[in-house]
């Protein structure tokens, strides 16, 4: 089970980093003021808009703006959490990542449903969208299983190996 769990926190670190970076720079523009992004930014996210055929980003929905509102106050600053825990093998990881799990979930169906019941979505944005399916349930789970005080932080060496300090 230690294997299975070092596994998940290892593809969720991935994960976390890739939230950690792509939120404040990327999705932010959805709903802040582009004056507020360099220009570099601002042509890769139309140059993802055009190339994926991602119509929530460019016609900014409602519903679609309210979510990323709720990346950028709840799910980011949980990403950049959760990165420390998994990192420094805190016990309370299980706690912060099925909070972000369960709302990165309930925002996914909520994109998910518009892109597959609207028929304006190609096939290549939904591979786009529903890995993070993916992840939120893998968060969820990673979330339910227990925690085990054998479990070592990124970068740390057990007590038995470090020097004695007289």
């Amino acid at each position: 089970m230690g294997a299975l769990i070092k596994l998940i926190d290892a593809i969720l670190f991935l994960f976390f980093m890739l939230i950690a970076i792509v939120a404040p720079l990327m999705d932010a523009q959805t709903c802040l003021p582009l004056e507020y992004f360099p220009d570099f930014l601002i042509h890769l996210k139309d140059s993802y808009a055009t190339d994926y055929g991602d119509y929530l980003v460019t016609e900014k929905p409602n519903f679609f703006v309210g979510l990323v509102w709720l990346e950028l106050f709840f799910q980011w600053p949980l990403s950049l959490i959760n990165l420390y825990a998994i990192a420094a093998g805190k016990s309370w990881f299980g706690t912060t990542c099925l909070l972000y799990g369960v709302s990165t979930f309930t925002s996914m169906v909520a994109i998910l449903a518009e892109l597959m019941w609207s028929n304006k979505a190609s096939d290549k944005l939904l591979m786009i969208y529903a890995p993070f399916m993916g992840f939120a349930a893998l968060a969820i789970l990673r979330g339910l299983l227990p925690h085990s005080g054998k479990t070592s932080a990124i970068g740390k060496r057990p007590a038995l190996n470090k020097k004695k300090r007289a």
